[in-house]
């Protein structure tokens, strides 16, 4: 009973949240106060959101990773990473796809019941190495976000119609600046999930393993090369998104994908 109040308070927060961004958007609308209201939604609901994952992650049996925990707790990564960014940085906006998408997490989590068996022998080690790639998984996964944001402006501008909630929008370059300083965190972040998983498990190409090591290694390169792009020969625009979307696209199938492949497919935790 108490699991399902907490995760009906962040719900009704995220949509709250979501819909002051909405407005904001709506009346193009730049004052700080509005800013501070909708991230104080944000925030109220990102606290909410982290106490009823605690509930559902550590159980008595061990750490419950399942598939809807997991998406679950990737959004709550990605909507505090988006709030702590949107206090300095012009990137509240992105919420307006976030929020909904951690509320519905949220739903689907509490709704369908956890069929995962929890692992009690997952050594300190190994749990770093999960934490370091979801925070990888979630700041990649705003990129991919604002990378959207940023063909769908591009359009816009490229066909002379910077109406609609593109004026809510910063300048592209000031989004084109904030899409590669994210690439370069989350790459960062993906290097060191790489380096910590074949520190600490037995063999990254192991038959359960190979498909999830692969797809990673193709997702780090797709990052690397488009970072090694930009630096080198200035790439940007239409070529940056979509070498963020290859890459994103490559750790998305790598975690979620091959997650929902063995829970939901085969039956395997």
């Amino acid at each position: 009973m108490q699991t399902v109040a907490i995760g009906s308070i962040a719900i009704l927060l995220y949509i709250v949240a979501s819909v002051f961004i909405f407005l904001r958007w709506r009346d193009r609308e730049t004052s700080g106060a509005s800013k501070l209201k909708l991230l104080l939604a944000g925030g109220l609901a990102t606290l909410a959101h982290s106490a009823l994952l605690y509930q559902l992650l550590f159980t008595v049996g061990g750490l419950d990773l399942g598939i809807f925990n997991a998406i679950s707790l990737i959004t709550w990564v990605i909507s505090l990473l988006l709030v702590i960014s949107s206090i300095k940085q012009p990137t509240e906006n992105l919420a307006l796809f976030v929020f909904p998408a951690a509320a519905m997490a949220i739903a689907v989590e509490m709704t369908i019941p956890s069929t995962y068996t929890p692992h009690q022998d997952w050594q300190s080690s190994l749990q770093i190495h999960i934490l370091v790639s979801i925070i990888a998984y979630s700041l990649l996964s705003i990129a991919a976000i604002q990378a959207i944001l940023l063909a769908v402006q591009d359009k816009h501008l490229r066909e002379k119609r910077p109406g609609g909630f593109i004026r809510a929008l910063p300048p592209l370059q000031t989004m084109e600046s904030l899409l590669f300083q994210m690439i370069a965190v989350g790459f960062a972040m993906q290097t060191l999930s790489l380096l910590s998983g074949f520190m600490f498990l037995e063999s990254m190409f192991a038959q359960h393993l190979v498909h999830k090591t692969v797809l990673s290694i193709l997702g780090w390169f797709f990052f690397g090369i488009l970072l090694w792009g930009r630096w080198r020969f200035g790439w940007r625009g239409r070529k940056a998104i979509r070498w963020t979307l290859s890459g994103f696209v490559s750790l998305a199938l790598s975690y979620l994908g091959s997650k929902m492949v063995l829970e939901l497919i085969i039956g395997k935790s």
